[in-house]
């Protein structure tokens, strides 16, 4: 029986998604209360990988086991695992449900704090500067008419393919709460965060909305911005054709 988990954790105390060793990571967290409720070793697969320091509001995970779970189950698990990470929900799914693959969609989040606030150290990037959000918009629409964005990729990396087809791109002001949401079928390693530090430098007018079209066909990751800090980044949405 394969059963699907919905999650939630704050990227502070770990050194990401992915089981490392000699870090701490929340795979492994949970892989470990699993196992330690069901009496048995379990090692569960997740939608993605998000990086060291990285946030989820919405993440899914998959395990096997031969025996249906107990009604209580989630209650069991999120009463052992760490109070920044949390099981919403538990659900059996058809046995060749996958979480990774058969993802049709992924959303992102990135959170900017325009002045200081104590409160939101852990999950903002905090700045005191005055952007140009119209322009920022502007180029930001230019990531739809694109597919290869191996200029916001980690230069090592073992993917196949740079390709990605993003279907939403835009920053949205709120009082002093500037996020940026992208949607696409996939990202690349560190992508997310290598477009907000692009998209920055347009909105500071360091460079242009060409000198952004630029960076994108060029493929050069050492043309792109700065890759932002990654307490800024949440991943906000993975959606199935299922669920």
């Amino acid at each position: 029986m394969r059963y699907f988990i919905e999650l939630s954790y704050l990227g502070k105390n770990y050194h990401g998604w992915q089981i490392q060793p000699d870090a701490i990571s929340v795979q492994e967290k949970i892989n470990n209360a699993i196992s330690t409720i069901l009496r048995q070793e379990i090692n569960i697969t997740g939608a993605g990988r998000t990086d060291s320091g990285v946030h989820a509001s919405q993440m899914f995970a998959h395990f096997d086991i031969d025996t249906p779970l107990n009604d209580n189950f989630t209650y069991k698990l999120n009463a052992i695992l760490p109070n920044d990470i949390v099981i919403h929900n538990t659900v059996l799914v058809k046995d060749d449900a996958h979480t990774r693959f058969d993802a049709i969609k992924r959303s992102y989040e990135y959170k900017i704090w325009l002045g200081r606030n104590p409160f939101l150290l852990d999950t903002t990037w905090q700045l005191n500067y005055s952007f140009n959000i119209d322009v920022m918009n502007e180029a930001a629409k230019i990531l739809y008419e694109y597919t290869d964005f191996e200029c916001f990729s980690k230069v090592k990396t073992d993917v196949n393919t740079f390709n990605c087809i993003v279907t939403n791109a835009e920053w949205i002001l709120n009082g002093n709460e500037l996020t940026f949401h992208i949607s696409a079928d996939r990202f690349l390693r560190n992508m997310v965060r290598a477009i907000v530090g692009t998209l920055i430098d347009v909105g500071l007018e360091k460079i242009s909305i060409d000198d952004f079209r630029k960076i994108i066909e060029s493929k050069n990751r050492s043309k792109a911005g700065v890759s932002v800090p990654a307490k800024g980044l949440f991943l906000t949405e993975v959606k199935y054709s299922y669920l």
